[in-house]
């Protein structure tokens, strides 16, 4: 008796030691998996805004301070409408409802969504309690032109090999392209085969081809970054490409476990800029995405175009439970850009963290 008592005492130690060490270890995997999401979102994002308003050697505030109507975007959509093809505006923001500094959400809610989307971002069904953050530009790396064929519908020749890069990314037929040298900058819809794009309803007769000129095409890039919902039912960081017509294409999931993005937006001294009053390259405003404007028009756009750099934030969770406790005290909640997460009333058990970063739009840096 006396060895069976001192027997099943050792083995309530053992269970104990390995539910403790069980334990231990989901929360280690959650934090690691919840940091990991995290990581990825914020490299995502960062990799993306720096180059929103890139139109080859000179950027977009560059170009609209010049007054020469550049970029040009030969395809019909209305600026500061949110239109996914409106190049005019480089980026803008959807904020959703209490998601401002000061703010806060509890998990497990129903979260409402941005106000006033346009149609083709309602389309992707964002998951609410998260903003919304629309980038344009032409993609990093361009090809050198050396043919053109300029008139109603132009066509532009270059190296087939080096015209590969067009289906990086992901793209299998790329249908959005700008054409750009140092001086101007051309956005097209256009056809694509090996060696040659037409640019559709695009007269390309002021560029001249290398290595006399300096002109590069490029793949013109519009996407749109929201939280939205993967296939297993999970929130997930998501992005979508512009289609080349109304809408985005198949949307992407980037990374899983991210509940929330938050967006602030900072904003150029020089509240209207034009060729008497350029950017002044100093951002001294921060704002939500409703702060910056919520005028869909060329009003809009102004103020749009004074953003020059992005503060963004995300929650992120762990794909599992992972034995993580509810905080009991609000100074703990986790908080993103100032959005405090509240727990929700049964604890899901999952382990979650926030990530925030600052981005300079590098493409915006106008006079530095």
């Amino acid at each position: 008796m006396i060895a069976m008592v001192i027997g099943l005492v050792l083995m309530l130690g053992v269970i104990q030691i390995f539910a403790a060490s069980r334990a231990a270890s989901r929360l280690a995997e959650g934090n690691a998996r919840a940091q990991e999401n995290g990581r990825f979102a914020i490299e995502f994002l960062q990799r993306d805004i720096r180059m929103a308003g890139h139109f080859g050697c000179v950027n977009d505030q560059a170009h609209f301070v010049k007054g020469e109507g550049d970029p040009v975007v030969n395809i019909a959509a209305t600026s500061g409408s949110g239109h996914p093809l409106d190049f005019t505006v480089s980026i803008q923001g959807y904020e959703a409802p209490s998601t401002a500094p000061g703010g806060q959400l509890t998990l497990g809610d129903t979260w409402a969504g941005p106000a006033g989307l346009p149609a083709a971002i309602a389309a992707l069904n964002p998951r609410g309690g998260s903003d919304i953050l629309v980038l344009r530009y032409l993609a990093a790396e361009g090809v050198p032109v050396t043919a053109l064929t300029a008139n109603t519908d132009s066509v532009v020749g270059f190296d087939a090999t080096a015209g590969a890069r067009f289906n990086e990314g992901g793209v299998g037929t790329p249908n959005l392209f700008g054409v750009a040298d140092c001086s101007h900058a051309n956005v097209f819809r256009g056809t694509y085969t090996a060696g040659s794009v037409t640019a559709l309803g695009s007269n390309l007769n002021r560029f001249t081809v290398q290595p006399t000129g300096q002109t590069m095409i490029y793949r013109a890039e519009s996407v749109v970054y929201y939280v939205g919902t993967s296939g297993s039912g999970e929130p997930a960081l998501m992005r979508a490409r512009a289609d080349g017509n109304n809408g985005y294409g198949v949307r992407e999931e980037l990374v899983e476990g991210i509940e929330s993005l938050q967006l602030l937006f900072g904003l150029d001294s020089t509240t209207e800029m034009s060729s008497t009053t350029p950017p002044a390259g100093n951002i001294t405003t921060q704002a939500v995405a409703s702060g910056v404007t919520s005028d869909a028009n060329a009003t809009g756009a102004a103020q749009w175009r004074r953003v020059g750099q992005v503060q963004v934030g995300v929650l992120a969770r762990s794909p599992a439970r992972s034995q993580a406790e509810a905080p009991t005290d609000a100074v703990t909640y986790p908080r993103a850009l100032g959005v405090g997460f509240a727990p929700a009333t049964a604890s899901d058990g999952r382990y979650r963290t926030t990530y925030e970063s600052t981005i300079a739009l590098r493409n915006r840096l106008f006079g530095n």
